[in-house]
């Protein structure tokens, strides 16, 4: 088969299907009637079917070949306006793409708000997201397989990546509903000391607090991991607020009021040194500066 059809005689086969008229397609395009009948068979004679049935009265109706075309013709067509799109954006100094590595304990309200809005200020930007841990993200940006990383500060982020604070989450003391420390009005460092802590994998985080409280300690290298062993008793911990704040959690955790807590986790966006930020990834750390901010 000799594909030798065009983007143009696509743009007529959907318009014809759509306006079930040869007639009026030719006069919106200011073509005769007889360019477009024959350009619409020179697709046909192409693809190896027909595409209408056009003994079926005056109005072309599509035939099984056509409605199984159709949608295929559409998504070309709709590939093509990318295509046009995200050039045009690269031409005008916008990049093509941003890859958004990010701290899996991230609060995801905010990402996904800055994401949304994104989305509708450059309609043509690709983005890729990412979750891990903090060693996760430095690495992934120092690998150069993220643009742009979300992460919690720590002294031992390396030099190659400029970095900029947009806000923090609190750190609060938390049991599962049924633990012998949720029904305490409040708790010091002798008593968390009495019970299992649960803690963050020493080998993939600094966070503020990774030092033990007490002597019995389990660890895991996710914040939401640790969630789920707290709500079935095991142990008690220091969790981001947000994380404590999910939806699927409600009622099944107890904040406790402790003497210490750990400070704050500090949000920082992270990327490359040798690679400046272009317009849209600048105009998300705004987004992301403004979200974050609203909740710290």
């Amino acid at each position: 088969m000799n594909m030798q059809w065009n983007l143009e005689q696509l743009r007529l086969f959907v318009s014809v299907a759509e306006q079930r008229s040869f007639s009026a397609v030719a006069r919106d395009q200011r073509k005769a009637q007889s360019a477009v009948s024959s350009s619409i068979a020179l697709l046909e004679e192409d693809l190896g079917v027909s595409l209408f049935d056009r003994s079926s009265g005056r109005q072309p109706k599509l035939t099984e070949a056509g409605s199984a075309l159709l949608e295929e013709a559409r998504e070309v067509l709709r590939q093509c306006e990318r295509l046009n799109g995200r050039a045009l954006a690269m031409m005008r100094g916008q990049e093509a793409r941003i890859r958004l590595a990010q701290d899996e304990a991230m609060p995801f309200q905010p990402i996904v708000d800055s994401l949304s809005a994104l989305a509708v200020q450059f309609p043509s930007l690709e983005v890729q997201l990412s979750n891990g841990t903090q060693g996760d993200v430095a690495r992934k940006l120092l690998e150069r397989r993220a643009d742009l990383g979300l992460l919690f500060y720590h002294d031992q982020i390396p030099e190659a990546l400029e970095r900029r604070v947009l806000g923090s989450i609190e750190m609060v003391t938390v049991c599962g509903v049924g633990h012998p420390l949720a029904a305490l009005d409040e708790v010091n460092c002798q008593q968390l000391a009495q019970h299992r802590q649960l803690l963050m994998a020493a080998q993939s985080s600094v966070y503020p607090g990774s030092e033990p409280a007490s002597p019995q300690v389990w660890r895991a290298d996710s914040f939401y991991v640790i969630a789920e062993l707290l709500m079935r008793g095991l142990g008690w911990a220091w969790l981001p607020r947000n994380v404590v704040q999910y939806s699927g959690y409600q009622r099944q955790m107890v904040e406790l009021v402790s003497e210490w807590t750990p400070p704050a986790l500090v949000v920082e966006l992270v990327w490359r040194r040798d690679e400046p930020l272009g317009p849209a990834a600048r105009w998300l750390a705004e987004r992301f500066a403004v979200h974050l901010q609203a909740i710290g």
